[in-house]
């Protein structure tokens, strides 16, 4: 049996869940709106035991072979917000996700991805050195909450971008004089600012054994963004230097992801960054574009399950 979690109408989840479907694969999909009518019994001992129910499904969780989990912070979902977030509904939907996650880190069951390898990708700066230690460079970086050392790395380098500096999505933007006015809201929000590289970005998928690239042609500062500005987005098939692909592959498999997306960037001379390893990737994006049968891929995983 294999278990996917998170919102039903998530376009990764749906997309893997149909790729199922095609392999006549038994699933267990778990709605997070639907925690309501959902209940988990969990054991632990020698060994994880349990039964997960919901609605009129039920699933012995020592059936569960591998598991896709994409859930969201309980408490952002509207139906939990709804009831209130001292309410007895938020409480079971919080108490489900925990002992679930728990679960997750438990079980013998394949996992893609548990919440402890993805751990990395809530602190920039932590990963940023795990990149460099498997040789990858990254771009110079500055993570700071003094105004005047930003505007020192500004006047370095002529062109600077900044960014979250946890594992919150943010857009990266350029910084520039515009910016000024605001400089002094980092000395309570340590941002990070990184020389801008230019030339051209690249996405490679890491799926087990398995890998898909992506070249995308934008003119944005975040092409993920682009079309919200009017600006060139293209995505194609791509390809990596071999050497390139097997260190991303080792820092993938060093990390302990099964699934991963990992954010490159090649500049007019030649020479590849990498700027992020996503632990759990919105593939959809780029399946779309290119497509590349990521979700088959990552059906494959699951029903192999290991």
């Amino acid at each position: 049996m294999i278990l996917l979690w998170g919102l039903s109408g998530e376009t990764p989840l749906a997309l893997v869940n149909r790729a199922l479907e095609r392999q006549s694969a038994p699933v267990f999909f778990l709605d997070q709106r639907a925690f309501l009518e959902t209940e988990l019994q969990l054991t632990l001992g020698p060994r994880v035991q349990g039964t997960l129910r919901s609605g009129a499904d039920r699933v012995e969780l020592g059936e569960i072979t591998s598991a896709y989990v994409r859930p969201h912070d309980s408490r952002l979902l509207p139906e939990a917000r709804n009831a209130g977030l001292g309410g007895s509904a938020c409480s079971h939907a919080t108490r489900l996700e925990d002992s679930l996650l728990c679960w997750t880190e438990l079980t013998s069951a394949l996992v893609v991805n548990r919440p402890s390898a993805m751990a990395s990708n809530g602190s920039k700066p932590y990963q940023s050195a795990l990149i460099r230690s498997f040789g990858i460079d990254i771009p110079e970086t500055l993570i700071t909450t003094d105004p005047n050392a930003a505007l020192e790395f500004w006047e370095k380098h002529g062109s600077v971008v900044y960014k979250s500096v946890s594992g919150v999505r943010s857009i990266v933007s350029r910084f520039g004089s515009g910016h000024f006015s605001r400089l002094q809201n980092i000395a309570n929000c340590p941002t990070q600012f990184q020389e801008h590289v230019a030339g051209r970005d690249y996405r490679l998928h890491i799926v087990g054994d398995e890998y898909f690239v992506s070249e995308i042609i934008s003119d944005a500062d975040d092409y993920r963004y682009a079309s919200n500005t009017g600006g060139r987005l293209e995505i194609r098939q791509g390809s990596l230097p071999q050497d390139l692909l097997d260190r991303c592959r080792a820092l993938v498999a060093f990390m302990g992801l099964h699934f991963a997306g990992v954010d490159l960037r090649r500049n007019r001379e030649g020479k590849w960054y990498c700027f992020e390893v996503n632990p759990s990737p919105g593939f959809s994006f780029y399946e779309g574009a290119t497509g590349q049968p990521i979700s088959d891929a990552v059906a494959r995983l699951l029903i192999n399950g290991r």
